[in-house]
């Protein structure tokens, strides 16, 4: 007969790619006779951090894009409202919250809006992710949390569904800490890695229509990300996966990362653009051209036969000619790099990313060459950065000139070594939530100010793509002043005239130019899904 499982996924307008990991598990659920649905924020309009797309595309990181172009657009209801009507009608009997650590507050303003149907139904609560796996002590402190989920979910979920439709005793099953009623705590061991290519195909149908659409250089595509590795090689320390490898080498001996076989990437493909019409792939992988030589010739040969256009991200150092004009040939249409600073002495020392400059322009004139668009990502804000360290970064940029440069603030999430360097620094505290969605540094340092950052963050692509002679004036246009804004508009209308690439070709000939989508498809009694980085 199975149970019902109400996943949660907290989550604000602009961070519009549908959660992968909820879809697997409800992928795995239904295969056990479990009924699943999400409840999912992306679209309502809440008071929780920024428009993440909207506030690239008004600092230039991006091309300019219309989501109701394709029909997209906010709910006209209200969160609270909805939650309780679909509570009450689904009737779950585990209520599932995938969280990213920035998005962690908003899923606890959930969990307290649906307290009240919690505790009068007894319905238990488990939180997952990467957030839950490296900050466990801090998540199961909250009230509306009764276990979390530390690792990998896919065998947890399983285990405790099963166990919660017999009715007996969960409190022992692997990757869960269980709280009981007088708030003790049972931490169980980390099993074995999954076996990635045991794994159903994604749940896509958890998700309304709207889910499968995202901007991409400009137009609005219906892609979704499709998983080809597990975890990353590399050690960059202001990511998790270091931390991720030394906790399954501890616990299991065994490497977390893992390449998903060619086969089983190519049945999912064919399975999306077969039965969802997918127009664009993006593909889910810290290190794309982490495949060997014949392993990207194995995805070249069987990616003929999807002969869709595809996005993925890589590390300057992987890319060669030889490696991009044959995944041109079938389809790379669009690349990212994450160069993150422009020292490299602070860039080898802070963040373990162990390149030359001269290198990293090499490899960037590669897609340049062949007709790649790409973009690049920075960070700036880290600890002990400077406002001159911080030109060093745009220096670098401009001698790659990228179609597009993203610049983020330095989010230093529990689980990356960077975290800890922090805390120790004295610029943070460690029981501090980390919030990457927001216009606000956290790390507060006097040489280098929230402020400085917020305008260097503002002005990034006018310092990389006007001429030197104008950047007296882009330092005016720094300043969140009545001068400083005017002076920014001024410029940011000369850049979109100027420097702003066109935008991409228009989605495949399949697909209708408008997508209009009602308001609330659950109360249309559609069945949808979803997932991300979680569980």
């Amino acid at each position: 007969m199975g149970i019902k499982v109400l996943f949660i996924y907290p989550n604000t307008y602009g961070m519009n790619m549908l959660p992968p990991a909820v879809a697997l598990f409800s992928a795995l659920l239904k295969e056990e006779g479990h009924k699943s649905e999400i409840f999912d924020l992306t679209y309502y309009s809440v008071d929780y951090g920024v428009d993440s797309d909207g506030s690239k595309m008004e600092r230039l990181n991006v091309q300019p894009f219309d989501m109701g172009s394709r029909g997209i657009r906010l709910k006209n209801s209200d969160w609270k409202v909805d939650i309780a009507n679909q509570i009450k009608r689904f009737q779950p009997d585990l209520i599932a919250m995938s969280s990213t650590e920035d998005m962690w507050e908003l899923g606890m303003r959930v969990l307290e809006e649906i307290k009240d149907e919690k505790i009068k139904n007894k319905i238990p609560v488990i939180a997952g992710g990467v957030f839950a796996t490296f900050a466990p002590e801090l998540c199961i402190k909250y009230p509306y949390v009764d276990m979390i989920c530390v690792g990998e979910g896919e065998k947890a979920l399983v285990d405790l569904c099963k166990r919660i439709e017999k009715g007996e005793d969960y409190s022992d099953v692997t990757n869960l800490w269980v709280k009981d009623d007088d708030g003790e705590i049972k931490k169980n061991k980390i099993s074995k890695l999954v076996d990635i290519n045991s794994n159903p195909k994604i749940d896509l149908s958890l998700f309304e229509e709207n889910r499968l659409y995202r901007p991409m250089a400009g137009k609005i595509w219906k892609m979704v990300p499709v998983e080809t590795h597990r975890g990353c090689p590399y050690t960059c320390r202001f990511c998790n996966s270091p931390d991720q490898q030394r906790l399954y080498n501890q616990e299991t001996g065994s490497s977390f990362f893992r390449k998903k076989s060619m086969q089983k990437v190519y049945e999912e493909l064919k399975h999306f653009k077969d039965e969802f019409g997918l127009e664009y792939i993006y593909f889910w992988a810290d290190t794309f051209l982490a495949y060997n030589k014949r392993e990207l010739d194995e995805f070249c040969e069987m990616y003929k036969d999807i002969n869709l256009p595809f996005w993925m991200q890589t590390r300057p150092e992987t890319v060669t000619v030889e490696k991009l004009s044959k995944l041109q040939k079938v389809g790379l249409r669009r690349m990212a790099f994450g160069l993150e600073h422009g020292n490299e002495q602070f860039r080898e020392k802070m963040l373990d990313r162990r390149w030359k400059n001269k290198d990293i322009i090499e490899a960037c004139k590669v897609p340049k060459k062949l007709g790649i668009q790409f973009s690049v990502n920075s960070i700036t804000g880290f600890p002990n950065e400077t406002r001159d360290l911080a030109f060093d970064t745009i220096e670098l940029n401009k001698h790659i000139d990228a179609d597009n440069a993203n610049i983020y603030t330095f989010a230093p999430f529990h689980g990356t070594p960077l975290r800890k360097v922090t805390e120790k620094l004295g610029l943070l505290t460690p029981e501090a939530i980390t919030k990457c969605l927001t216009d606000t540094p956290q790390v507060v340092m006097p040489q280098y100010t929230p402020e400085e950052i917020e305008g260097i963050k503002r002005t990034f692509v006018l310092y990389i793509k006007f001429p030197k002679s104008r950047w007296k004036d882009i330092k005016k246009a720094e300043k969140f002043t009545d001068e400083g804004n005017k002076i920014y508009k001024e410029l940011r209308i000369e850049f979109l005239d100027k420097y702003m690439p066109k935008p991409d070709s228009s989605p495949t000939s399949n697909v209708n130019d408008e997508v209009v989508l009602p308001n609330n498809t659950f109360e249309q009694g559609v069945e949808k899904n979803r997932y991300q980085d979680e569980l």
